[in-house]
């Protein structure tokens, strides 16, 4: 589903992940394999529906010099959980939760849950598109993913410290430069795409969604996919615990 763009129009430069869905060029990203035990998993389970605020900020113009007419400024908005929370403490994450009755849709539960996360004002956000769900089998969530544009960002931060320990907005050319970005193995077996990137390390669904994105925005330079590091390892790295 593809929300209709706002009066102004999507920046040249984000085109690619408005219109696009993720992809998997390298095959290491199994946060997006779509197959039949999966979906299975996921009905079995009778999963609880989520949605993830993935938030792009940026020039509106796009920069001819630039991979992709990228901007030097632009940026993606993501929290560190708190380590007191019961599922995925700890992790780098989208501002998102779980569908409350009040929610019309994953537009509203996006971008009601990064309000209450971050601060920010869901009037800024221009919601660009929306993916498709993707489950989450530790949560048991079937999360859908709602890209958006922040034309005009406001102030945010940490709202409630038992929810999230930091807000950060990451340079989209620190995520995309080669040297913070390898693979992660988990020691239950896992491997998936991640970035080190301002002293966190992002892995998992978060990382899976981000690389997939990346694979089709446009921006993208080349990377070491075969560069397979031990999960409990790239965390002590940047000072982070599994």
């Amino acid at each position: 589903m593809r929300p209709e763009a706002s009066a102004n129009g999507i920046p040249d430069w984000l085109r690619g992940v408005a219109e696009h869905d993720p992809a998997d060029p390298t095959g290491v990203n199994p946060v997006l394999r779509r197959n039949a035990m999966r979906r299975f998993a996921a009905a079995a389970t009778r999963p609880r529906d989520a949605a993830v605020l993935v938030l792009f900020g940026g020039s509106p113009d796009a920069d001819a010099a630039a991979r992709g007419g990228l901007p030097a400024d632009a940026d993606v908005l993501l929290t560190q959980r708190a380590a007191t929370l019961r599922q995925h403490s700890g992790q780098v994450a989208f501002p998102g939760g779980g569908v409350e009755p009040q929610d019309d849709g994953p537009i509203s539960t996006a971008l009601r849950e990064a309000q209450e996360e971050t601060g920010l004002d869901p009037a800024s956000v221009e919601p660009i598109a929306v993916l498709p769900k993707i489950f989450v089998p530790p949560s048991r969530f079937d999360v859908t993913p709602v890209v958006a544009y922040w034309r005009t960002p406001g102030e945010v931060g940490v709202v409630s410290e038992t929810e999230a320990a930091r807000v950060v907005r990451v340079p989209i050319s620190e995520l995309i430069d080669p040297a913070n970005r390898f693979v992660v193995r988990h020691p239950l077996g896992y491997m998936g795409p991640a970035f080190a990137v301002d002293g966190m390390l992002v892995w998992g669904f978060t990382a899976g969604v981000l690389a997939g994105l990346l694979a089709v925005s446009g921006w993208e330079t080349e990377w070491d996919h075969h560069d397979v590091r031990d999960l409990q390892a790239a965390l002590a790295a940047v000072g982070m615990t599994l």
